[in-house]
């Protein structure tokens, strides 16, 4: 189950990549200086990146803790 630990292990940096990306866009938008709503419209864009990072994340560490009880 060695490859099962690998394949999660990737998948969670995948995800904590997408976490990151999702905080540096938030922060870009935020220093530009935009109204409100062109604010929100983009927070909210970044929203579903970081939802789908911790997502990928969480399956990635499950994937690994499954491979370690297995192994």
């Amino acid at each position: 189950m060695d490859w099962l630990i690998i394949v999660g292990a990737i998948m969670s940096g995948i995800g904590l990549i997408g976490l990151v990306a999702s905080a540096l866009k938030v922060m870009k938008a935020k220093r530009e200086g935009l109204e409100d709503a062109q604010l929100r419209a983009r927070v909210q864009k970044a929203m579903a990146l970081n939802m789908g990072a911790l997502g990928l994340s969480v399956l990635g560490l499950m994937c690994v803790i499954l491979g370690v009880s297995l192994s």
